[in-house]
């Protein structure tokens, strides 16, 4: 299945670099034009500054009115070659002393732009030119002319424009770079996600049929192995339960198909023919053993199921061990009194745990103990303590389980001895119970068997 109008990392990715290059270009763009803007600036202040001294000069030369016409002529020649460079000099009462063809200012911006922002660089607009010029104040020598206001400005319109196609260009260019950024960012977003797809790809493959594939960890890059990693550990983890479920529906249909089957004999027998009613009532007795047999087995399976899903929750209280097992010895002693056994405790200790499931946990191991122990022999419960735990021993003497068969005791249905007689050997799920019981109590539960005795070890905390 294809899924269409989500957000694609692709895309998000190729948009963050054409963003991310585009800012930067334009930002580096805006930079070398203010750059370029202050070095025009300085070029023209440093023209304006040097005609400013010269009339500065000039003007303090002068001793006569009559000296004025010779200050025309010496500033039309200092004014040679400074094509776009315009001085006025205005005297008392705004009178035009000197000017320029083309100065044609306002004598009051003039002025005021002298008394306030003497010799500060200043933009003025005469006509369609654009002029960037300094005003300042100067002292004569002519009396009644003491004091004069100067200003020289130069034309920046070739400035302007320049300035006007270098953004151009810089607008062009960040455009240009856009879209190249954006067509090399899919490129690399996609090459990058890769390896997405190619996990994407095998886990495709994955299926109920096929639950052993694995995503190549080593074969990825670094940023995704973790994933790699938690996806393959969620595959066997998948994997070990559907196992497990499909190992438990085999061991509950090969259960339940033997008394079934029983029934059903039963029963097609008992119809079969008249028969009296002694004949009846045998034959429901033995279907009634049947159906408790697979009462208790349901029962049994509805635990282990609850165990596994963490349903199954200790109700704790301080317990006695010692006191607890000598119960279970007195349920037990009538059996192990018939093959001749000695039910034997050794030490004690106190317990938080849940009375009736501690018992059941105990009274499956016990009777597992009795069921396999030779004959005349002695079943021991060995209890001891540490500061933070207690050890529950069941030791019995007998035929020894197979090293094979240790790690498998514990699994639902499984019998070291398949053609041991299923009434004497119960649901098969006596230690299955016992391993969940002990793990919802937080402890461990351990088999050993060698040298014909058989030792089960729980581990609880305090």
């Amino acid at each position: 299945m294809r899924l269409t109008g989500r957000p694609s990392i692709t895309r998000r990715l190729t948009l963050l670099f054409v963003i991310a290059s585009s800012a930067v270009l334009l930002a580096l763009g805006l930079v070398i034009a203010s750059s370029v803007q202050q070095h025009f600036e300085d070029l023209d202040m440093e023209v304006l500054t040097g005609k400013m001294e010269l009339t500065r000069h000039a003007l303090g030369m002068l001793q006569s009115s009559a000296d004025l016409a010779q200050l025309a002529q010496q500033m039309d020649h200092s004014l040679v070659g400074h094509h776009g460079l315009e001085v006025l000099v205005i005297g008392a009462n705004q009178a035009v002393l000197f000017a320029t063809p083309n100065a044609g200012f306002e004598p009051d911006l003039i002025q005021a732009s002298a008394q306030h922002r003497a010799l500060r660089p200043q933009l003025w607009t005469l006509g369609a030119q654009t002029y960037r010029g300094i005003a300042a104040e100067v002292t004569t020598g002519i009396s009644g002319q003491s004091r004069v206001t100067v200003a020289v400005a130069t034309d920046i319109g070739h400035h302007q424009s320049y300035m006007r196609s270098f953004l151009r260009t810089l607008w062009l260019f960040v455009a240009g770079a856009a879209a190249l950024t954006g067509v090399l960012g899919w490129i690399a977003a996609r090459r990058g996600l890769a390896p997405l797809r190619a996990m994407r790809d095998q886990a495709q493959v994955v299926t109920a049929q096929q639950l052993s594939q694995r995503l190549p960890v080593d074969s990825v890059p670094l940023e995704l192995a973790e994933l790699a990693q938690s996806l393959n550990d969620m595959l066997a983890r998948l994997e070990d339960a559907f196992l497990r479920l499909s190992d438990f529906s085999s061991d509950i249909a090969h259960e339940l198909r033997t008394p079934v089957s029983n029934l059903m004999t039963q029963t097609q027998v008992a119809l079969s023919r008249e028969r009296d009613a002694d004949a009846y009532r045998a034959i429901l007795e033995s279907n009634a053993e049947e159906f408790e047999h697979m009462t208790r087995m349901i029962s049994d399976m509805l635990l282990l199921a609850k165990a596994e899903n963490g349903l199954v929750v200790p109700n704790r209280e301080t317990l006695q061990l010692a006191t607890e097992v000598r119960a279970l010895f007195d349920y037990y002693d009538a059996v192990a009194e018939e093959k001749g056994l000695m039910l034997a405790l050794e030490g004690d200790a106190q317990l938080s745990a849940d009375r009736l499931m501690l018992r059941r946990a105990l009274g499956n191991l016990l009777s597992n103990a009795v069921r396999h122990a030779s004959a005349g022999s002695c079943v021991r419960v060995i209890v001891s303590a540490s500061p933070d735990s207690v050890a529950i021993a069941l030791e019995n003497s007998g035929e020894t389980i197979p090293a094979a068969h240790l790690e498998r005791v514990f699994d639902r249905f499984f019998r070291v001895d398949p053609s041991r007689q299923r009434a004497s050997e119960g649901t098969g799920l006596g230690l299955a119970i016992t391993r969940s019981i002990v793990l919802a109590h937080g402890g461990s539960i351990a088999v050993t068997s060698g040298a014909g005795r058989t030792r089960f070890t729980i581990n609880l905390p305090r």
